[in-house]
């Protein structure tokens, strides 16, 4: 693709849809020779079944189009057009079917970056300074051939009776514009194409060519699914409002770029991608049409994001305001299942969670698979199935009215989850826990509240990371406190929030938190599937407002309260929970130079944590039975 001229990146091979068309319409009818009845889907128990008629994929139609949307992203005075691919039945040309269409759309589809980490930010600088300028990122090298864009999904949902769509996202593959990374024309691209599917936008045959092609083999009802990047897409759509995109499968989508890229005012890198930043995104999938990369560059990557997303202060803004999908759900009707893990550090468990809480008032039909890997993990195939024959097939198989929530329990398969009422669990009430002194060792973790505890300091070292730290047994570089052994499983479920009073040397500074279960595994008790109960981050300057951060005076102490991430977890008998606070967290933050000290006061400082069946279970979680009977 490098170097090509315009006029062959826009119509080189614009004649392999009718082509193509023409040898299937040609070809002999062996799969329906002899049937005197017409293909037609099929539902068992609520659920679509494969049709043999559909499960031939030599006798699938697969073509590709481009349609037009509303919007001029890379500013050559056109409407930018979205390259997009069908897989459908033989038997929506043969016999007039009309089926509804499961639509993935994807920035990934045409390759991405290469270069491993060279062109990310480099980590190593001061909180709160300009960061040294990042390294150019290599050029995306297109990849894939017409027409079809990608084949995911279709072996799983073209034999069950859905047409599959492709689309690439604006900037990628044979799609027009600019990559935006949650810009408007990242929700208005989809929107377009399931217009197009409902017959009220245009599909052309070619890029830049004016022979229109219909989806006559469409119903105008529309799923969307997908995971990561390509899990948010389906939420970006549906924020538009829509009609006819009727449910959509978010799989750890990232629903708010500033909870991806910064936490409670601080710099923070997605988990496995340190140095990533919006920017950085951006030039990872720019995989689109050369010719027009360098304005692209110019009016989002430098223009906008770096001049937007303020890397020195990791403040919100208006430009992360724009990127956060929880402000845009007001026309949002689509049914919504969401699916994420609560180990998951890349995309983190808030990005679904608040998604989920905000539908669920708006009355959106909502439900929710939450498993206890890391990130992706779509939820079981019969439970999506239901929900899309349900909400595009129409078929009343009661999917709304079953358990809101489905939790995949530790130790236990994937494709069987536990199903509750709602998430967090109902009977989930906070219980406060305080701390006792034990640095540099271990200090103590209790819901007893007294006074005079004093102070305790930890000293910066990016050096360690958050593992080596909750592992140690004596050190300098944080301070952690553990409950007693718990006697019996105790099941946390829902947010914790912390209240820490703290003051630090330097005017600004990393704060790390940390939740984690004692001892640490080796991997021999199967009910522990991650050490790490959940984490936080957060930035002590802007302890008075995410907008506005304010360098600490030095000595001084400041109160500093914020969530960690949400889970649903039983921490099993045997173990202890531990809160440990720390500074620079190596695998997220910046690595500022060691030796920034922060002291904390204990006796202002608490931990609030979703107990199922609140302080009373909590209570009963640490009595030996055994002992009891023994004393009586």
């Amino acid at each position: 693709m490098h170097g090509s001229k315009k006029s062959e990146w826009n119509e080189r091979n614009g004649l392999i849809v009718s082509v193509y068309l023409s040898l299937v319409a040609a070809a002999p009818l062996a799969a329906d020779s002899g049937k005197s009845e017409p293909a037609v889907p099929v539902f068992k128990d609520g659920e679509a079944q494969v049709v043999e008629r559909f499960n031939d994929p030599d006798m699938w139609i697969r073509h590709d189009l481009w349609v037009e949307t509303e919007f001029d992203s890379d500013g050559d005075g056109r409407l930018d057009r979205m390259h997009v691919d069908v897989t459908r039945q033989r038997q929506t040309d043969t016999e007039g079917l009309r089926l509804p269409v499961i639509y993935i759309t994807s920035p990934y589809f045409a390759g991405t970056a290469k270069g491993e980490h060279d062109y990310f930010w480099k980590p190593r600088q001061q909180v709160g300074e300009a960061p040294p300028k990042r390294e150019e990122s290599p050029l995306v090298e297109r990849k894939g051939e017409r027409p079809i864009i990608s084949k995911s999904h279709v072996k799983t949902w073209v034999p069950r009776g859905y047409v599959v769509v492709h689309s690439s996202s604006p900037g990628t593959g044979l799609s027009e514009g600019c990559p935006t990374i949650g810009g408007k024309n990242e929700s208005l691209a989809p929107k377009a194409v399931v217009q197009w599917l409902t017959g009220k936008a245009t599909g052309y045959t070619t890029l830049k060519g004016k022979e229109t092609v219909k989806a006559f083999w469409s119903t105008g009802k529309i799923g969307m699914t997908g995971t990561s990047f390509n899990g948010t897409l389906p939420l970006a759509a549906a924020t538009t409002g829509v009609e006819g995109l009727k449910a959509i499968i978010p799989i750890a989508p990232n629903t708010s770029y500033y909870h991806y890229y910064r936490s409670n005012g601080l710099v923070r890198h997605p988990g496995g991608y340190i140095g990533e930043d919006i920017d950085v995104l951006y030039d990872f999938i720019h995989s689109g049409n050369p010719d027009y990369r360098d304005h692209c560059n110019c009016a989002v990557r430098d223009e906008e994001m770096i001049k937007g997303f303020d890397r020195e202060t990791g403040d919100y803004n208006d430009f992360w305001a724009g990127r956060d999908y929880l402000n845009h759900l007001g026309p949002m009707k689509a049914a919504t299942l969401m699916a994420h893990a609560f180990n998951d550090w890349n995309v983190q468990p808030e990005h679904s969670v608040r998604i989920y809480q905000a539908l669920k008032e708006k009355g959106v039909p909502i439900q929710a698979y939450f498993h206890q890997g890391g990130h992706g993990g779509e939820p079981p195939l019969k439970q999506m199935n239901r929900w899309f024959t349900r909400y595009l097939h129409e078929i009343q198989n009661d999917v709304e009215n079953e358990p809101k929530s489905r939790i995949v329990r530790e130790g236990d398969k994937r494709d069987e989850p536990t199903s509750y009422y709602d998430y967090p669990n109902p009977a989930a009430a906070p219980v406060s826990f305080y701390l006792s002194p034990g640095a540099p060792e271990k200090g103590g973790l209790s819901v007893e509240k007294s006074s005079q505890r004093g102070t305790e300091t930890l000293i910066d070292n990016f050096s360690f990371d958050g593992t080596s730290l909750a592992k140690a047994e004596w050190t300098k570089h944080r301070l952690i406190y553990t409950t007693p052994i718990l006697e019996k499983p105790i099941h946390l479920s829902g947010t914790s929030s912390i209240t820490i009073r703290l003051a630090s040397s330097k005017p600004a500074a990393n704060l790390s938190v940390w939740m984690v279960s004692l001892p640490w595994s080796k991997g021999k008790n199967t009910l522990i599937t991650d050490n790490i109960i959940t984490r936080g981050w957060a930035d002590p300057q802007n302890h008075r407002s995410l907008r506005e951060s304010q360098p600490l005076v030095p000595g001084q102490f400041y109160d500093v309260k914020f969530d960690l991430q949400p889970d649903d977890q039983v921490i099993p008998k045997g173990q202890q929970i531990a809160l440990m606070i720390f500074s620079s967290d190596r695998e997220f933050t910046l690595w500022p130079d060691p030796g920034t000290e922060l002291t904390i006061d204990l006796d202002a400082t608490s931990i609030s944590m979703p107990v199922v069946g609140g302080l009373g279970a909590w209570n009963k979680a640490l009595i030996n039975e055994g002992k009891e009977d023994e004393e009586n």
